[in-house]
């Protein structure tokens, strides 16, 4: 549940600052040689982050963005244009071979993997890595295995000298990790920034964030937090190995704590490194309405065709809410065009209909309701008079920010149509996620999400088991349905892909039935890149560029 702004720093999870503009189109990735056409060069990324954490245990970085530059990880996510995402093998051989009805997942490592001082990587290494992020001292990173794996839910990491039994490792090329329960999505799991091997010995949990040992295709130069790190060609990464990154620049120099207007203007120049730059912020509204009146500049734009869901949660434990046919009023009451104008039209969104975003494989097209754009104002009415509701008053939590707040009155406007009034509840973006993830005194709240991971079950098991109501948990339409849950219980268990990918489409369309959300706009994310800059495309999932794959024309 981070607001994704800079893709340097956070990661995946979005909660809302996605509502903002837009995210870009494709998914995928091809054998190493495919986009490297080009080799040398310095690339210069520019992010408004005033530091990039480069530590795998408190990282939430997505496979595909800064860290995975530096460190490999035992599977990996194949990104290309116009693909659904696929997990595949990156120091391992394969991407998880299944024991035990799904409990049990066993790795081989590749021939030939060294860290950047010519070590070899073996399975000793990735399970200190995975243990190292159990530490109290690293907090922060994305934690899924922690609650999977056999013994996690006590372990405090390998500091006090104790292991973590439930990871064994019988000889150096082999790993195996022993689950709680079945969890077909292991392999994605096993992507997580915790999966990159760490020599042991070497992860001083003080030091190691600012320059980790490279098994990646580049490694730290130097780190000046708050102004530059500079990346250099690791000559001891496998390129044979690998096949998902083209380290095509001899130099990746990240530009730290940059202002994102004075970026914006610099890029759309296009003189000096600004030709060999690309933002890692995504353009917002105002930025893109300046890119698109230059030509140039707008045909150096990555827009995805769709991203993270922006939606707009329901309270169902509270009042009138309760009745399955008022929220089917609020579906066919909000006006979803008058929400996207507002978020900065079309080039902000495509219109919403399923739990599933695009680019996840399992997503079906479907549209329960079928209300026009600007919505059905008059079947809402019947459904609010059926139920003998009228006079309806609801609060509605959003962020306290210029674009928040008037997509929040464009929800508020379309609303009152129906003769639903509703209050605005603006606050600062912390009070926000913690008010909307623990209180329950909210009718309302403009939410988003991107997941953390390119799977149905990253998409709806955290917004909508019962499990994750509350206690900081981003089920903030706090429903709860225990049919809904076993089936994503059974979900979650089903190691085949087909399988688990229509029982995922299964749940989307049951969780709507029950009309818990009303589905806004997928957000488009658009990024802006010099001229020099090639092979730079924004997927479907995630809606970052693709780090890994960009070279320079040189």
């Amino acid at each position: 549940m981070h607001h994704l702004r800079t893709a340097t720093v956070v990661a995946a999870t979005a909660a809302l600052a996605l509502a903002l503009t837009g995210y870009s189109g494709a998914t995928g990735t091809a054998p190493a040689s495919a986009a490297s056409s080009t080799k040398g060069g310095t690339l210069h990324i520019l992010t408004t982050a005033t530091a990039v954490h480069l530590d795998p245990a408190t990282s939430q970085n997505l496979s595909t963005t800064t860290l995975g530059l530096v460190v490999r990880r035992l599977t990996t996510w194949d990104i290309r244009p116009g693909k659904t995402a696929k997990v595949v093998p990156d120091l391992a051989t394969t991407t998880g071979t299944p024991s035990d009805g799904g409990k049990t997942w066993t790795y081989h490592l590749k021939k030939g993997i060294e860290f950047q001082d010519g070590t070899p990587i073996t399975s000793q290494d990735i399970k200190y890595g995975v243990e190292r992020s159990f530490a109290p001292t690293l907090t922060g990173g994305l934690s899924y295995h922690k609650s999977l794996l056999v013994g996690g839910s006590s372990y405090q990491g390998p500091f006090d000298g104790k292991q973590l039994d439930s990871i064994a490792t019988p000889d150096d090329r082999t790993i195996v990790f022993h689950l709680d329960a079945a969890y077909g999505d292991w392999p994605w799991i096993a992507s997580m920034p915790a999966f990159a091997p760490v020599p042991q010995g070497k992860g001083d949990p003080n030091t190691y964030d600012a320059k980790p040992v490279a098994s990646g295709p580049y490694q730290v130069q130097s780190n000046q937090q708050g102004s530059q790190l500079t990346l250099v060609r690791n000559k001891h990464w496998s390129a044979g190995t690998d096949t998902v990154r083209t380290a095509g620049p001899a130099k990746i120099v990240f530009e730290e704590s940059q202002d994102e207007s004075t970026v914006t203007q610099s890029l759309i120049a296009d003189s000096g490194d600004a030709k060999d730059s690309f933002a890692a912020t995504y353009l917002g509204a105002a930025e893109l309405n300046q890119v698109r009146q230059n030509p140039s500049a707008a045909s150096r734009v990555a827009t995805s065709k769709a991203g993270p869901i922006t939606y707009l949660a329901m309270n169902t434990q509270r009042g009138a809410l309760k009745d399955l046919q008022v929220r089917k009023a609020l579906e066919y009451a909000t006006d979803k065009r008058a929400f996207r104008i507002a978020a900065g039209g079309a080039q902000a969104g495509t219109y919403a209909s399923t739990l599933i975003t695009p680019g996840i494989a399992g997503r079906t097209s479907y549209d329960l309701y079928k209300a026009p754009a600007s919505g059905n104002v008059k079947k809402a009415k019947a459904l609010l008079k059926a139920a003998g509701q009228k006079d309806l008053h609801f609060t509605l939590l959003t962020q306290n920010d210029p674009s928040y707040l008037a997509q929040a009155q464009a929800l508020q406007q379309g609303l009152k149509r129906a003769g639903i009034a509703v209050t605005l509840k603006p606050e600062d973006v912390d009070s926000f996620y913690t008010d909307a993830t623990n209180d329950s005194s909210y009718d309302l709240v403009l939410y988003g999400w991107q997941p953390d991971f390119p799977s149905a079950n990253a998409n709806i098991q955290p917004l909508f088991a019962s499990s994750q109501i509350g206690n900081g948990g981003n089920n903030v339409s706090h429903y709860s349905n225990s049919d809904v849950d076993a089936l994503i219980t059974k979900a979650t268990a089903t190691v085949n892909r087909s399988k688990a990918n229509a029982l995922w489409a299964q749940v989307d369309r049951r969780v709507m039935q029950d009309a818990p959300i009303v589905p806004l706009t997928y957000a488009k994310q658009s990024f802006l890149r010099g001229s020099d800059v090639q092979h730079f495309f924004v997927p479907d999932f995630p809606a970052y560029p693709n780090y890994l794959k960009v070279t320079l024309a040189k």
